[in-house]
């Protein structure tokens, strides 16, 4: 059984963070402040529909392309799996862009 802690009265509490990195293309994009726009559009519209942590973490300077993270924190693996795998639908599914990969993954804690 883990030890309790202040910040742990109980000792079994459950951490998981899923984890998501999608590629998004955007084909329209003319410059970078186009692609900005559009991946800034599909982040806040993630943050504000799924309450998860979301940014732009890669391919800043091509401007076709972005790289978005996103993260997670549940105590229920499941649910963690589930809300990431609504975000990357949702992404998905936006005009804007076209998902090219993405990765997914559960962190433990």
């Amino acid at each position: 059984m883990p030890a309790s802690t202040a910040a742990n009265p109980g000792g079994d509490t459950t951490l998981v963070i899923g984890t998501l990195q999608v590629t998004v293309q955007v084909p329209e994009s003319r410059s970078l402040k186009d692609k900005r726009m559009v991946i800034r559009s599909i982040t806040s519209r993630v943050r504000q529909t799924f309450a998860v942590a979301v940014a732009e973490v890669g391919a800043q300077d091509t401007w076709q392309t972005a790289v978005v993270g996103v993260a997670c924190v549940s105590n229920s693996a499941r649910h963690a799996d589930e809300v990431c795998q609504k975000v990357l639908a949702y992404i998905e599914n936006d005009a804007d862009g076209v998902v090219s990969g993405s990765h997914f993954e559960l962190i433990h804690l």
